[in-house]
């Protein structure tokens, strides 16, 4: 993994810790109901942005050199699996 997107990869991955923790406290407290799924909401979709930057990663990097070393097969399978889990 690129060092720059290890980085941003991590921080968004903070980012999602923190707003996971938010939402124990609204549970805790007994927020409103639609506040709570509102904020899942917005932790599924901040997820969504880390797997898609892992996704770009894996392209630029690992399955260019897969292909390149002619792997060609094994990077297809694991673009497809990756692309299968997202549509889930």
């Amino acid at each position: 993994m690129l060092n720059s997107n290890k980085h941003k990869i991590l921080r968004r991955l903070k980012i999602v810790e923190g707003q996971v923790r938010g939402l124990q406290e609204m549970v805790e407290k007994d927020a409103y109901c639609i506040d709570v799924i509102t904020q899942t909401s917005a932790v599924k979709q901040a997820l969504s942005s880390v797997e898609d930057a892992l996704m770009e990663n894996h392209l630029m990097t690992c399955a260019v050199d897969q292909i390149s070393k002619g792997k060609g097969d094994k990077a297809r399978s694991e673009i497809l699996k990756v692309y299968r889990l997202k549509r889930k």
